[in-house]
Formats: C-alpha cells, structure tokens, sequence
C-alpha cells in the first residue's frame, strides 16, 4: 500500500502538509504515518527537572497527533498510522523512512514566508538524493480549497 509520512508540529505548514497528505491518500486508496518528533530537551543539571520537561513535550506531541487523526478520521476516513519518537527531526524522520513499507512520498509543509523550515531544508537539500521516496513539499501559502484541488 502506498504510505504518504507527514512530520506534524504546532505550525500552520504541518497542517497544511498533513491535508495535502490526507488527501492524497485518499485519492489513491494509499496510507497515511503521522510523525510527531518530541525534541530531545538540551542537559540540565537536576534530573528531575529535565525528565518532567521531556515528559510534558512528550504529552503535547501525543495530544497533538490524536487531535490531528481524530480530525482526519472524521473528514476522510482515513486511520493513519501514527508514531511518537524523541530525538533530532531529520535522523527521526529517515529512521522511519526505512522503516515504513511502501512509502509513497515524505510529505513536508513549507513555510508561507521566510526560510522553509529544517525539515524541507534538510530533505530537499541535503538527502534529496540517497532517499527511498520523493519529497513533496507544501507550500505554506495555499488555502484549504487549493490544497484539495491539487491534491
């Protein structure tokens, strides 16, 4: 089955990423993954401190993401697949990548103003050549009504 990975966060392009993704799974009787990445918190001296920060980032994340799917089971019908990791964006990302059977296509949002984000930074640039599946980059600029007509 073709699997479309959408990388989400709390950021407009993530949204928009993760419809274009949505229905384009649809149209192709594909799948869909949701990666949510809980950024891994920089060292702080007391333990206790940085493990309760992790915890709560780790707890938005999985909100974030059954949010996102409770939506988009409801607009599509669509029960994507969905995973939680902690750790660095890119190398979480390509991790999954080899791990997901029948990837179609990373699917990214680009920022609608200023830099793109790391995230199409990296895989655009960086990977662009060595990875298992095209890179679909969003703009961030596009509406709802122009996502579902290009999708």
């Amino acid at each position: 089955m073709r699997t479309y990975l959408v990388v989400i966060d709390e950021t407009e392009e993530a949204s928009i990423a993760l419809r274009f993704a949505s229905r384009r799974a649809m149209k192709t009787n594909g799948a869909l993954h949701i990666l949510a990445i809980v950024k891994s918190e920089e060292f702080v001296a007391w333990g206790g401190v940085q493990a309760t920060l992790e915890e709560e980032a780790k707890n938005r994340a999985e909100a974030l993401v059954s949010s996102a799917a409770g939506t988009l089971f409801e607009e599509t019908g669509i029960r994507p697949s969905i995973t939680v990791k902690s750790g660095k964006g890119p190398k979480e990302v390509r991790k999954l990548m080899d791990e997901v059977d029948g990837l179609a296509a990373l699917v990214l949002g680009a920022a609608a103003n200023g830099p793109p984000g790391p995230l199409v930074a990296h895989f655009a640039a960086n990977e662009s050549g060595n990875l298992p599946c095209p890179v679909m980059v969003v703009p961030g600029c596009l509406s709802k009504e122009e996502i579902d007509r290009l999708s």
